[in-house]
């Protein structure tokens, strides 16, 4: 089992001001796996003091951007280096299976601060632009102290996605994590300290909604970036509101994939299936809505049957489990519920439905609804598990109408043979992200959401110019 019981304040480990203790369970095994400090309003105070206090008083918002730069590309390697050891660990934590947590729990993570590493070596803080009465210099300057505040879900992913373009913007950061994942934080604020972060850049805070809510509004924090829920974002953005502090919000998503006529299904439906249960179902881009053709809904909907009745679910640390077990008993409780309103309005399911022989574990079984109407509970709210259902409709504008009518605009998919057509329906879908023909995320591209799905945008240099204020200076016209 791993103990921590002390906390990342202004680079040193420090004993909390409380005595209570957050227990990791293993989804798997529902032991146990790592114990860590619950930290309190004082110990929020103390980590946002260090952070504060690095940011005014030493160089590091004003090191070239190039030096802070070299830091990701250490801590790139170094993260390289322990690949199966986090992507374990992560695991252990919430049950993301080892054989896609390689890649979207750990190697995703060293591509974001390899790209963030390069911007900082390119990206120019002052441009020149000619003025009213002569040259006016615009300037972008570090916001100050960011409040981070990540999911459970893809925590290494979530910590790298808000650290690294705060420090390559000069900002400090104080990083709350989320209850269930705090292990790997640790194991990344180790490998940044060892790339050559200075003490007080990040300081780390486990624990809950209250810590949260404390460390949002506290006096001297200048910046807010959260990833979670759309009821905690909106709770969030009007605490921020309310300070007129800039905030980023990415929250939830109920991500649409568009079939388009004449798609070949052998090619497409494996692409498709991968992107809407991966991570056990648990990522805000799982594309949960497939959208067919009403000549093609059976076709469709047998080909998704039969992609996820074959899945294998198990241990998550085995290479060949392809669906391991949700976050906590909470969450499993949850999905069967939604899977439980699914059938009561009139879905029909076409297979899993309900828990699969594991003697111990919080499973959902792979779960495809078919009979789907758009107003549905399960084809509106997002479930947050294995859970997949096929849509008809009648024809393309009927298609973009449904994958358009959510609350959420995080993602979405179009596969069709024809790829300038696919990507001509991309563009009038109303989401933040669309791929044609696959599902990717470009970490030089920005992503975010419309709608309920969040304000702002993370990743590419829109990601990083979220931590920077703009100053325009007009120069003496009379310098010449």
């Amino acid at each position: 089992m791993i103990v921590h019981d002390r906390l990342y304040i202004g680079g040193e480990l420090v004993a909390p001001a409380g005595t209570g203790t957050i227990d990791v369970i293993n989804p798997f095994t529902e032991e146990v796996a790592g114990t860590v400090p619950d930290a309190t309003n004082a110990d929020v105070d103390r980590a946002v003091a260090a952070a504060r206090h690095t940011f005014d008083t030493t160089d590091w918002s004003t090191r070239p951007a190039s030096e802070r730069a070299e830091i990701l590309t250490k801590a790139s390697a170094l993260i390289s280096g322990r690949m199966d050891e986090l992507a374990d660990l992560i695991a252990t934590e919430m049950g993301s299976p080892k054989g896609w947590g390689i890649f979207g729990q750990v190697l995703a993570p060293t591509m974001i601060l390899d790209y963030y590493a390069g911007l900082g070596q390119e990206y120019e803080f002052e441009k020149t632009r000619a003025g009213l009465f002569g040259p006016v210099v615009v300037r972008r300057e570090p916001i100050g102290v960011a409040a981070a505040i990540v999911p459970w879900n893809v925590p290494m992913f979530e910590n790298v996605i808000k650290i690294a373009p705060a420090i390559i913007a000069g900002c400090t950061v104080v990083l709350k994590t989320a209850p269930e994942t705090p292990l790997d934080a640790y194991v990344l604020h180790e490998i940044l300290t060892e790339a050559g972060l200075p003490p007080g850049v990040l300081n780390i805070i486990p624990g809950g909604r209250e810590v949260g809510a404390y460390l949002v509004t506290h006096p001297d924090v200048d910046k807010v970036t959260f990833t979670g829920s759309s009821a905690a974002g909106m709770k969030i953005a009007a605490a921020a509101g309310g300070l007129l502090r800039p905030v980023t919000l990415e929250l939830g998503g109920k991500s649409a994939a568009i079939i388009l006529e004449g798609s070949d299904l052998d090619a497409i439906i494996p692409q498709i299936v991968d992107a809407g249960v991966m991570n056990n179902g648990q990522a805000c881009v799982a594309q949960t809505r497939i959208l067919a053709p009403q000549g093609m809904y059976d076709q469709v909907l047998e080909a998704v049957t039969e992609k996820v009745a074959a899945l294998v679910v198990g241990d998550p640390l085995d290479p060949t489990t392809q669906i391991g077990p949700l976050v906590a008993a909470r969450q499993r409780e949850r999905v069967l519920g939604l899977i439980d309103q699914g059938k009561n309005e009139g879905a029909r399911i076409t297979t899993g439905g309900g828990r699969p022989e594991q003697e111990k574990g919080w499973f959902v079984d792979p779960t495809v609804f078919g009979d789907v109407e758009n107003s549905m509970t399960i084809a509106q709210e997002e479930i947050f598990g294995p859970v997949l259902s096929v849509l008809p409709y009648s024809d393309e504008a009927n298609a973009i109408k449904q994958a358009n009518d959510s609350l959420y605009g995080l993602c979405g998919t179009v596969w069709g043979t024809d790829a300038a057509h696919a990507t001509d329906v991309a563009r009038q879908i109303k989401t933040g992200t669309i791929g044609v023909n696959h599902f990717a995320m470009a970490f030089s591209a920005p992503f975010g959401g419309y709608k309920q799905s969040g304000l702002g945008r993370e990743l590419g240099p829109e990601g990083m110019e979220a931590y920077l204020e703009t100053k325009s200076i007009s120069l003496d016209p009379a310098a010449g």
